[in-house]
């Protein structure tokens, strides 16, 4: 495929030929009539019309096209220079327009993307929080003031970030985001922060979240440190408080209940219908406000730290029929199945024993509770990699979608049968012990709870040959 010059150059080429031809004819035709210094002169003046027509018409169209390359490569100020009005003149300035246009279009893209880098940075420097942005193999790529403040010169050193304290539970937080690909966050201890500024140790939530481009390509995380230092004092107050209540309280109502229990059992006299009514419901009422003292003092333990764990080698199976057995009675009188499912070789776990207990009272008091008669509820236990799950699965009324988000919170009851702290009681003592809770349910299909604990080290037994 031959281009245009070449194109060009071969008309040229033809038409010189075909001039030749008859610049040969003629030339013998005046040879042939003793005119020869005519006849030669006659074929120069014809070469020399044929060159200056090839110049003439090339060397216009290599200037153009020299030009056009030269804007093509990004030079928008070049200008191609013609002063005739002829067709190469009306290109000419056609190209010098398109180089015009071509620059303002790439003036304001570029002032378009400064102006929204200035602003963006802006709006970064002007969170209160501190922000730590990241590529996607967690490099620091932008800090705010807030965050230098913080972290220092660690905070846009991926290396020195690393050896800072709390550095390495970022670092672990943007690895997670990135790797997974969702945000990371938590509301317990471990998305806890404590760092110290000047005298004082401050307390932050980390939050990371991945960004994407508008095609969903994943770019870097965004690393948010919220500070909760007065929410955590408060919180640390708030629960001594109660703590201190619940214990001073639980004497009068001890003495409260034996009074009740005294009325009911006749030993002040015989009673009335009535009066035995108003007995029976007041000895219901304090003994479910016993209730809630005892899980308010066990949740502040465990919020204090004050709550001793003794951990212990435990069978799932076991710990699931003992279960069944201290709630059968009752389940037996709302004509209400338990079942239970689960293989006796599984994994024991390392728990402690209370703590099982009143995780496992908690949640089946609260499907018997749910749960209509001729309703089922299955306790069920199966091993998944180093854990063992436990299930009690419920068939009851179910739970609203809008409330499973904060149905491990405290006071999270719908109604006044529970006290609103036995879920916040389970989930605490599952993660004192290292596991998780989860929980499903729909309205008019039961509800499924279920929590991890982790698998008890093997012990090594050795012979008595071998010990000896």
């Amino acid at each position: 495929m031959l281009n245009l010059s070449q194109r060009l150059i071969l008309g040229c080429a033809l038409l010189a030929c075909l001039t030749i031809g008859l610049v040969a004819m003629t030339h013998h035709a005046l040879a042939a009539a003793g005119q020869t210094t005519l006849a030669y002169s006659f074929v120069a003046m014809a070469l020399l019309l044929e060159l200056g027509t090839i110049y003439f018409v090339l060397n216009p169209i290599r200037t153009v096209a020299r030009d056009a390359h030269k804007i093509a490569q990004g030079n928008l100020d070049h200008r191609v220079e013609w002063s005739s009005h002829d067709d190469f003149g009306l290109i000419a300035g056609e190209l010098n327009r398109i180089a015009v246009r071509l620059r303002e279009l790439r003036d304001t893209e570029a002032g378009r993307k400064q102006m929204e880098f200035q602003l963006s940075d802006a709006v970064l420097q002007s969170i209160f929080e501190p922000i730590i942005v990241t590529d996607g193999k967690g490099h620091v790529l932008k800090v705010n003031q807030s965050a230098a403040e913080i972290l220092g010169d660690a905070a846009t050193d991926r290396m020195a970030l690393a050896n800072t304290p709390g550095g390495g539970k970022i670092l672990n937080a943007i690895r997670d985001a990135v790797s997974m690909q969702k945000a990371v966050a938590a509301e317990d201890e471990a998305a806890m922060l404590p760092l110290r500024i000047g005298q004082r140790e401050r307390s932050y939530r980390l939050r990371t979240t991945p960004m994407r481009d508008s095609d969903g390509r994943l770019l870097g995380a965004v690393t948010t440190l919220e500070d909760v230092t007065t929410l955590q004092d408060t919180d640390r107050f708030k629960t001594q408080f109660i703590a201190v209540a619940s214990r001073k309280l639980r004497d009068p109502l001890l003495q409260l209940r034996r009074g009740l229990y005294a009325l009911s059992q006749g030993f002040g006299g015989e009673l009335t219908p009535l009066q035995a009514e108003l007995t029976a419901t007041a000895s219901n009422e304090a003994e479910k406000l016993e209730d809630l003292m005892s899980d308010l003092i066990d949740v502040a333990e465990l919020d204090t730290g004050k709550r001793e764990l003794k951990l212990e080698r435990l069978r799932p199976l076991q710990v699931l029929e003992k279960a069944r057995d201290r709630y059968c009675d009752e389940a037996a009188e709302k004509h209400i199945r338990m079942e239970v499912k689960a293989y006796a070789d599984l994994s024991a776990v390392y728990a402690d024993r209370r703590a099982v207990r009143s995780i496992l009272d908690n949640l089946l008091s609260n499907a018997l509770r749910y749960t209509p008669s001729e309703g089922e509820i299955l306790l069920a236990a199966e091993e998944i990699k180093d854990f063992v799950q436990f299930t009690v699965r419920d068939t009851g009324r179910g739970i609203e979608a809008e409330r499973l988000s904060s149905i491990f919170d405290r006071f999270s009851a719908s109604s006044e049968s529970g006290t609103g702290m036995g879920l916040a009681l389970v989930r605490r003592l599952v993660e004192s012990l290292g596991g998780q809770t989860a929980v499903e349910s729909r309205l008019g299909h039961g509800t499924t709870f279920r929590f991890t604990l982790p698998v008890a080290p093997v012990e090594i037994v050795r012979h008595p040959v071998e010990v000896g």
